[in-house]
């Protein structure tokens, strides 16, 4: 049995938008990096966190975190749309060993997930059909949030689970930091986008291209200082880099959903698949920092970074 763990930021702008000269080959080198990782701690097992922006997961029902029995991707900013290799038997372990101690889980048969969850996996497993994995959904973007202690309790007690496992279990966290993309928000949504926060699934290819596209379109002006969105945070997200590093995750719980939107924006809320895969690994024991990388790219919408860690 072991653990290992890697937390990298997702954009869905990353193949669209060019960030500012020598960005691409560093985030680039980053990857190999994580390629590389992946290849020495050699998983029999992954286990994902990753939120979702309304492509799989609506306000007709929107739980906290669910693992995933089956699931498959959205498609969407050309990630992919296969089915994930899911261990049935090991996300039903999980569920169960969670509502046995305490969590109420949510489970789904047939999820749908974005490029919130695939894009990381894909891109440094070599696609998400390449190893048996466990999706587990966190919502990052839809309000109400949960506390993040009970992120925190939700990833600590799945991961004492993992922890008994003949496996070696890579987790991987997707998501955040600092970023305030120009999702809908349902206190100021027009009924047009209420309609489709409600129930939004499926859109029509024409559809999808012209959202996807205010979004791209969105990452550019953002970058020349012309668009209407939140600043990026590298302060808060150094900061909060520095928890994951420590290995003290009872120091995430005093991030509150209403001060991450202040400081962070909207979509910081992304940063609790970060929480839930760290204090997943932090379950298994100590852990010791393999990379830490850190960048500001607002071609991408993204405060960018990476944290990888194995048992000490």
């Amino acid at each position: 049995m072991s653990l290992s763990l890697m937390c990298i930021s997702h954009s869905p702008l990353m193949g669209f938008n060019e960030p500012a000269e020598g960005v691409r080959e560093e985030v680039d080198a980053l990857f190999d990096r994580a390629r590389a990782f992946v290849s020495e701690v050699d998983p029999t097992l992954v286990v994902t966190f990753g939120p979702d922006h309304y492509n799989g997961f609506f306000y007709d029902l929107m739980p906290p975190f669910a693992i995933c029995y089956a699931a498959h991707g959205a498609g969407d900013y050309d990630t992919s749309a296969d089915e994930f290799v899911v261990p049935e038997h090991i996300a039903a372990g999980l569920a169960q060993y969670a509502v046995d101690h305490g969590i109420d889980m949510t489970i789904s048969r047939g999820a749908e997930l974005d490029h919130g969850a695939v894009q990381i996996p894909e891109t440094v497993l070599g696609g998400i059909t390449k190893y048996p994995t466990v999706p587990v959904f966190v919502n990052g973007v839809a309000e109400p949030f949960v506390p993040i202690s009970r992120i925190r309790l939700m990833g600590q007690v799945l991961g004492d689970y993992l922890a008994t496992l003949d496996e070696r279990v890579l987790l991987i966290g997707s998501g955040g930091l600092s970023h305030d993309p120009p999702v809908p928000r349902w206190a100021e949504a027009t009924e047009a986008q209420r309609a489709f926060l409600l129930e939004g699934r499926h859109p029509t290819p024409e559809a999808r291209a012209a959202r996807q596209a205010k979004t791209i379109n969105t990452g550019l002006k953002f970058a020349a200082g012309e668009a209407d969105i939140q600043e990026l945070n590298p302060e808060w997200d150094n900061a909060f880099l520095d928890v994951c590093e420590s290995g003290d995750v009872t120091a995430f719980d005093a991030y509150t959903a209403t001060q991450m939107t202040l400081d962070a924006g909207h979509s910081s809320h992304e940063v609790r698949c970060w929480v839930a895969a760290c204090a997943a690994m932090r379950s298994a024991g100590p852990y010791v920092t393999r990379e830490r990388y850190y960048r500001a790219i607002p071609e991408w919408i993204a405060g960018f970074g990476a944290f990888f860690a194995t048992t000490a």
